[in-house]
């Protein structure tokens, strides 16, 4: 895995630079997976199988994957209480909780759209 460190430029802020920090971001949170978690964390703690049955469909390693990606980004905290087994939480950090707010606004986007969406969708696969 290779990151990108910022060095004070502004290019590395520029999205349609594929070289750039802020691609490789983007990249990493706008998959279907990492926004689904984030909004299934909103403002409370899940264990591992309690966010997993959140979050129809994701695999084991879907979810420990972007989990593990959420948390590199200081988007998630994973704290690991010291109990055989252990228990494992997540929650948003404050970051999190930040983009937390714009992946509600493309739900609400979803919802206010999707017949539209659905009726352009038939019309076009007939």
């Amino acid at each position: 895995m290779v990151t990108k460190q910022v060095n004070d430029s502004r290019d590395e802020a520029d999205l349609r630079r594929a070289d750039s920090l802020a691609r490789e971001i983007f990249s990493d949170v706008a998959n279907k997976w990492a926004l689904l978690i984030i909004e299934a964390l909103g403002e409370r703690t899940l264990r591992f199988t309690a966010l997993r049955n959140e979050v129809e469909g994701v695999s084991h390693k879907m979810l420990t994957q972007n989990l593990r990606m959420l948390e590199r980004n200081g988007l998630v905290d994973r704290v690991v209480h010291p109990t055989v087994p252990p228990r494992v939480e997540y929650s948003l950090t404050e970051p999190g909780q930040a983009l937390r707010k714009t992946v509600d606004v493309m739900c609400d986007w979803t919802h206010r759209y999707l017949r539209h969406i659905d009726a352009s969708r038939r019309r076009f696969d007939a």
